[in-house]
């Protein structure tokens, strides 16, 4: 597995598909590692004349931990609620911004100077603080069951909430069954407990690093409001969004495309906080569509 140092002390593990000459693709979520973008996935990208790009953010899988800052997720929760945010940014290493460049610098390292960059969940707000940061090295936005920052919109399910703040299980077995539990926010159409179990499995035996999710998670809530730059935005935005999604409803998409001038918005019914393979077709079309420019 091919690692870059992006910068001083921050090195990320990355896999790439495809051929280098073709219009690069940069994927992206949260917490999750670069499996969760699946190999058939991304070499179905690749088949359509995409140089496909995956990689491990910061603090997950294979990239540098940031462990010599252990954050607590209820203490900074509660700092933020009471509007104690000195507090709570004193608790986190790094910002949203800091794992936006994360991407642009592996970018670099590739030799690569603008690329079309796809992001999911957390890592559609990564993308979205690239192209707002450095618009001149994004091609294109693509950003999927994501939202803008604002609390008002793409708001989780108190089922989906207690899921995705709950403590995961330290050892591999209970780890994989727990996974299961990401069913409250999957597509209902198209579930798949194995196929959670395995991407469990996977990520479990690469490499297990809970505490990281925190510091994301951190970084993620003291990151705030895009909406005033995703007004001003004029890179070529795609915004994907799936009907069924509890984790972020449907409305963080519809905000998105809204404040984004031009920007188009596909709603995918059936469609929840996850990627099913059944509809790989239809998102690797819109994909292939929106980023066939250069």
């Amino acid at each position: 597995m091919p690692i870059a140092e992006v910068s001083p002390g921050v090195s990320i593990a990355y896999e790439t598909f495809g051929d280098p000459s073709d219009a690069p693709v940069l994927l992206m979520g949260f917490s999750a590692q670069m499996i969760a973008w699946h190999e058939d996935f991304c070499r179905a990208l690749a088949s359509r004349g995409r140089y496909v790009i995956r990689y491990d953010n910061r603090d997950c899988g294979l990239s540098t931990k940031f462990d010599d800052h252990p954050v607590d997720t209820g203490r900074l929760i509660a700092a933020v609620s009471s509007g104690d945010i000195p507090s709570a940014l004193a608790m986190v290493p790094y910002t949203l911004q800091d794992m936006a460049d994360d991407g642009l610098d592996l970018l670099t390292a590739l030799g690569i100077e603008r690329a079309h960059v796809v992001g999911s969940s957390m890592g559609g707000m990564l993308a979205q603080t690239m192209a707002i940061s450095r618009p001149t090295r994004v091609l294109t936005l693509t950003s999927m069951m994501s939202s803008t920052g604002e609390p008002e919109y793409g708001r989780s399910s108190p089922e989906a909430q207690a899921v995705v703040s709950g403590p995961k299980p330290a050892d591999r077995e209970g780890y994989i069954a727990a996974a299961e539990k990401d069913l409250v926010w999957a597509s209902n159409r198209y579930c798949d407990p194995a196929a959670l179990r395995e991407l469990a499995a996977g990520s479990y035996d690469r490499a297990y690093c809970p505490a990281g999710a925190g510091r994301q998670l951190g970084a993620l809530i003291l990151s705030g409001s895009r909406a005033p730059a995703l007004r001003e935005l004029r890179v070529p935005t795609l915004v994907i969004h799936g009907l069924d999604d509890t984790l972020i409803d449907p409305g963080g998409g519809e905000r998105t495309a809204a404040l984004v001038p031009g920007a188009k918005l596909l709603l995918i019914p059936g469609m929840g906080h996850d990627r099913p393979r059944e509809l790989w077709p239809e998102i690797n079309d819109a994909i292939e569509a929106h980023t066939d420019r250069e």
